[in-house]
């Protein structure tokens, strides 16, 4: 038993010393504060100290959705589109509800992607939000800057998302709801083809006919990015019919923001206009 136990002490104290021996390799995890460039510097001025918005531009693994191929964001499309949205998103809501609102509401993580996602049915992901804290934006890489490109790839989206925020912080009038409840169709929206038959149907577009929650953010977000031109084609498009149901939903809509986030649909929609046409007077490329 004794020499049993001299031979367990033994190999014990082999693997003791062989261990502190040993060096151990690096971390594998950067502990030093990563240096930030002159961008890093602009966005905690700009996005963190102001509305504690986290502006992910830099490729990380752990905010990308793998099941997609995609490609990191160019730096300088970066800034530029960063720009774009600090003046067209976060400062329109400032205007018209006030930074702490903004600051409050807004999603805390703004997660940019280089190029395009798309699904096996070849529809396009424009961008994606993670239960209100995070919106992904795709196709950095071929920003192009004119309002109507910007908004079918950046900020119909990111209005849209903020409004499923705001639904999830207060809820709507559930009238909304079954006033199309019969049609909507979940995933086959992707198969009406052109949006001409979903404004007949009373939607403002394809993806509306998903589910009542994505109808009441497609209102909100077509309503806010279109001119009253384009608003009123949809509707003419729509035709009687379409446009009046259209209507019916869109008037709880304005009722809405205005009972539960004091926010005029109306001046919201101007004031985003507005600074829409402003864009070309930016200075996008230097900090």
């Amino acid at each position: 038993m004794k020499k049993y136990l001299f031979l367990i002490t033994v190999i014990f104290t082999a693997l003791a010393s062989s261990c502190s021996d040993e060096k151990l390799g690096d971390s594998i995890f950067d502990e030093s504060e990563r240096t930030r460039n002159e961008f890093d510097q602009w966005l905690l001025s700009n996005y963190t100290y102001p509305y504690n918005i986290d502006f992910k531009y830099r490729m990380e693994d752990i905010e990308s959705d793998l099941t997609y191929t995609l490609a990191p964001a160019d730096i300088d499309q970066s800034v530029r589109l960063a720009k774009l949205v600090k003046h067209l998103w976060l400062e329109s809501y400032d205007e018209v509800a006030g930074v702490e609102f903004t600051r409050t509401y807004i999603p805390k993580v703004i997660h940019l992607v280089g190029s395009p996602a798309y699904n096996a049915n070849d529809s396009k992901v424009l961008g994606t939000a993670e239960g209100g804290l995070k919106v992904t934006l795709y196709n950095v890489n071929s920003l192009t800057v004119n309002p109507a490109y910007l908004n079918y790839w950046y900020f119909h989206t990111m209005h849209h998302e903020f409004t499923h925020i705001l639904n999830q912080t207060k809820k709507y009038d559930p009238e909304f709801d079954r006033i199309s409840d019969a049609d909507y169709i979940g995933g086959s929206w992707t198969n009406i083809r052109p949006d001409a038959v979903a404004y007949q149907a009373g939607f403002v577009s394809p993806y509306s006919m998903d589910s009542p929650g994505e109808d009441f953010a497609e209102l909100f977000s077509i309503f806010v990015t279109s001119t009253q031109a384009g608003w009123d084609a949809i509707l003419s498009q729509a035709g009687t019919e379409g446009a009046q149901i259209i209507n019916q939903k869109f008037d709880i809509v304005v009722k809405y923001l205005k009972d539960a986030w004091k926010i005029d649909l109306y001046e919201l929609r101007d004031i985003v206009q507005r600074r829409s046409g402003d864009i070309y007077e930016l200075d996008l490329d230097n900090l």
